[in-house]
């Protein structure tokens, strides 16, 4: 038999009043973040131009701190 506590039930949000989460699932109350399928994608701003868009597309960059290597053989 399991330890008593080790095999908790998961709580389901969103699933009416009644389920131990109130009307809105903690959620908030509105906005982007509390709406169905509600994950925006990494890197979204809120409609600002993005980070990895704002930057210029470089060709290359200087390593701040090289790797020197000595032949050996």
């Amino acid at each position: 038999m399991p330890q008593k506590g080790s095999k908790k039930r998961r709580r389901r949000v969103g699933r009416g009043i009644s389920a131990g989460q109130g009307a809105s699932a903690g959620l908030g109350m509105r906005g982007q973040k509390s709406r169905s399928g509600r994950s925006t994608r990494p890197g979204f701003e809120g409609g600002q131009m993005p980070l990895y868009r704002r930057i210029p597309k470089l060709k290359h960059f200087t390593v701040i701190n090289p790797k020197h290597y000595t032949t050996i053989n």
